[in-house]
């Protein structure tokens, strides 16, 4: 007998006197939890973003629609990036200040490849305030998977306060599950048995976060 089958058969005991159930999956399971703890305004979640993202050792940095170009350009300038991976959706305007050469997100681009761009720049889907968690979709504007896990340096831009929640249970309904969800909080890091924290493992080591306010670029679909 493999593996598999005394896994199985294990199962299929412990099931044995489970009574059958077609109650549809969405019935059975109660939804009547609070989806967030406690009232926080709109500011007050924001500000609750900024935190938990800090706390994770994401940079954070805050700016106006109209600032945001400039503000990309300064932090790509000062981390001396000549390189930048760009989401095919990306707002042009955003990048309009920017001197590095732009790197196009391309299905044929070998992780080789991308280990020597220096930066990514993308957007959100959506930005979780009581986890710090910025979630990723693989909209145009944040381009595939493997952009934001490659790079050393990761750039996000959150539209304050349309792409903000105050908790999980808020975000989910904004998930399309089939989408190839990326859920970020803080720089990649982990710890040994020591607990001593080693960043940039996993995924980038340097995490910058942009919230911009009253950005007139409509969120992507």
């Amino acid at each position: 007998m493999s593996s598999r089958e005394r896994i199985l058969g294990r199962v299929r005991r412990a099931l044995a006197d489970v009574r059958d159930d077609d109650t549809p999956y969405e019935q059975a399971i109660r939804r009547d939890y609070l989806s967030e703890h406690g009232e926080r305004s709109v500011a007050e979640t924001v500000e609750l973003l900024a935190e938990n993202l800090a706390d994770y050792r994401a940079i954070v940095h805050r700016c106006a629609g109209e600032e945001l170009p400039d503000v990309l350009g300064r932090l790509l300038a000062a981390r001396g990036a000549r390189t930048v991976l760009v989401p095919p959706g990306l707002p042009e305007r955003w990048l309009e200040t920017v001197d590095a050469t732009r790197v196009p997100d391309r299905a044929a681009s070998t992780p080789h490849e991308l280990d020597r761009v220096d930066s990514v720049v993308t957007g959100c889907a959506v930005a979780i305030a009581e986890t710090g968690t910025i979630v990723l979709d693989g909209s145009p504007d944040q381009g595939r998977r493997r952009i934001t896990l490659v790079p050393d340096h990761h750039i996000c831009v959150v539209r304050v306060p349309a792409q903000v929640v105050s908790s999980v249970p808020q975000a989910m309904p904004r998930l399309d599950p089939a989408r190839p969800l990326t859920w970020i909080s803080g720089p990649s890091a982990t710890s040994d048995i020591e607990l001593d924290r080693v960043e940039g493992v996993h995924g980038p080591r340097t995490l910058e976060v942009v919230l911009v306010s009253g950005d007139e670029v409509a969120p992507l679909a």
